[in-house]
């Protein structure tokens, strides 16, 4: 079986909400994305529960179905870290949008391909829009933190497909199956 990934998927992480308190007065909250055996992280943002990030994570996305995980957590310098919460991405009306691929050219730029209503089903707080925006087509999402109290995460997804990747289709092609 091809081991190339099938694409890069950046995740901006842009801010968090209403994060929960773990220390006196506040957090100092960090975010872990996972991605099967891949393991990235943000920077701390010191004594703040509406943190603004700002950082793109990138990972290879070989497998459609392996989940896409965020962790918040509180750093604690001599204690082990708190944990704030976590949310996965449903990244299945997204990688949709990209299966259009060359029927979106005709659109105009800013056009909302998808909106995404939050369920039971995905983490979303808010309807997410998936957008064609200068020739890449992005979504934009305000993640609830489940197995906490309180907070939210505002992200958006962007795919890349490069020398080396597969590409969105061949998943099709090789039988990969997803749900939606």
């Amino acid at each position: 079986m091809d081991q190339r990934p099938l694409g890069l998927l950046t995740i901006h992480v842009k801010r968090g909400i209403n994060l929960a308190i773990r220390d006196h007065r506040s957090s100092d909250p960090y975010i872990v994305i996972t991605v099967g055996d891949q393991t990235l992280k943000t920077r701390v943002v010191k004594r703040n529960c509406n943190p603004v990030w700002n950082e793109e994570m990138t990972v290879a996305i070989k497998d459609l179905n392996v989940p896409i995980r965020l962790t918040v957590f509180d750093w604690d310098k001599f204690t082990g870290d708190d944990k704030m919460g976590d949310a996965n991405i449903d990244i299945q009306p997204y990688l949709e949008a990209l299966k259009m691929g060359m029927e979106l050219l005709r659109l105009p730029n800013g056009c909302a391909i998808k909106r995404v209503q939050p369920s039971r089903h995905n983490c979303l707080s808010d309807e997410s829009s998936i957008v064609w925006n200068n020739g890449k087509i992005t979504q934009d999402m305000i993640l609830r933190l489940n197995n906490v109290e309180c907070g939210e995460l505002e992200i958006m997804l962007e795919w890349h497909e490069g020398a080396g990747c597969r590409g969105i289709t061949s998943a099709s092609k090789e039988g990969s199956s997803y749900t939606t």
